[in-house]
């Protein structure tokens, strides 16, 4: 028994020190020992549940704990606080993790690895911690892991490590469920999208897009949503996604800045087809206001002159053959509206103008 208790003062320790600055020195071995001693308290959680002294000993002992400790050292973060915590201590550990900044690299990539099991057969004695670390992953946890801290419009994506790393495990996530099942990453996309803050994730996949590539050669052919796909491929995965979420990819389009969308676009054709689609739509909702002298939207949610213009400027300002074929694509809408060369006739000649002139 005393052992026991000893054990529940010792891992109660650890899950106060998981929110601290101390969890940095932890390596991938400390991280995995820890759920392991989790995953033991909740085995006596379910052995003792409703063993009366037992379980009278152990809540004594917390609370002697906590009153002994006070507010001073790390133990000043709650840990354990009752014998009914023991239930979801593991969980309660991994989400402390995945929030602490403070947690290495390495012990957080071999955190994830515990929370998104891949494919296989787990160990009777581990089905249900691990099915448990899953869940919290995709529905709570994850939600962290893929939270960006503070990026704004004038950082530079590529340069922001903790964003890379969001990024690169994301990839990392797609690519084992894209082994396991073929319909996977879509659905694993999709459960995210809907869980996480939308902003924050579209930010992730634009830096899981602008990553270099695994693959020795890009795709030669345009990607459908439905063609065959290599198996591991993560940032084609979020490529097929986009093609096959029109709603969400115009947010995707409209949410982040246009700088950052045409770095995506620069490096992935079709994406780039489908976001010169949608700006050329969304000139076509503009009408000119001759009160006003511009264009304007009939709905409050059409796409302002000052963002439509930003965002096809950005574009011209890309290498070929980025600038060559919005300009060509822009002329040909031109040339289609009448080909007026006189201000506030066509959206397009306007457009043209303007980028010409740089106004």
């Amino acid at each position: 028994m005393e052992s026991l208790l000893q054990h529940l003062d010792r891992f109660s320790e650890v899950l106060a020190v998981s929110r601290t600055t101390h969890v940095s020195s932890w390596d991938p071995a400390t991280v995995r020992r820890a759920l392991q001693w989790a995953g033991y308290l909740r085995h006596i959680h379910r052995r003792f549940g409703r063993h009366v002294r037992i379980r009278t000993a152990l809540e004594r002992r917390l609370h002697n704990h906590w009153k002994q400790v006070g507010g001073s050292g790390p133990a000043s973060v709650p840990g354990l606080t009752s014998f009914r915590a023991l239930e979801r201590c593991d969980l309660l550990l991994s989400q402390r993790l995945l929030e602490n900044p403070a947690l290495g690299d390495a012990a957080f990539h071999s955190l994830l690895q515990q929370l998104f099991p891949g494919p296989g057969v787990l160990e009777a004695e581990e089905e249900t911690l691990q099915g448990s670390l899953a869940l919290l992953a995709r529905r709570r946890s994850a939600v962290h892991v893929l939270r960006l801290n503070g990026y704004g419009e004038t950082s530079v994506l590529q340069e922001d490590s903790v964003i890379k790393t969001q990024a690169e495990l994301l990839l990392e996530r797609l690519q084992q469920v894209g082994r396991a099942e073929a319909e996977g990453p879509s659905r694993f996309l999709s459960s995210l999208w809907e869980r996480l803050p939308q902003n924050n994730f579209l930010q992730v996949i634009a830096a899981a897009l602008l990553l270099p590539s695994s693959s020795p050669q890009p795709p030669k052919e345009p990607l459908e949503p439905d063609s065959p796909k290599t198996p591991g491929e993560g940032s084609q995965e979020l490529v097929y996604w986009l093609l096959r979420k029109s709603d969400i990819m115009a947010t995707f389009c409209r949410s982040l800045p246009a700088g950052l969308v045409t770095s995506v676009a620069g490096r992935h054709p079709d994406l780039f087809q489908v976001y010169l689609g949608l700006l050329t739509n969304w000139g076509r909702h503009l009408h000119y206001d001759l009160q006003k002298g511009i264009w304007v939207g009939a709905e409050s949610q059409d796409v302002p002159w000052e963002e439509l213009y930003g965002r096809f400027q950005s574009l011209c300002q890309a290498p070929s053959p980025l600038k060559d074929e919005v300009l060509t694509a822009l002329a040909s809408c031109k040339a289609q509206d009448g080909d007026f060369e006189v201000p506030g006739l066509s959206i397009w000649t306007d457009l043209l103008l303007a980028l010409r002139s740089g106004a």
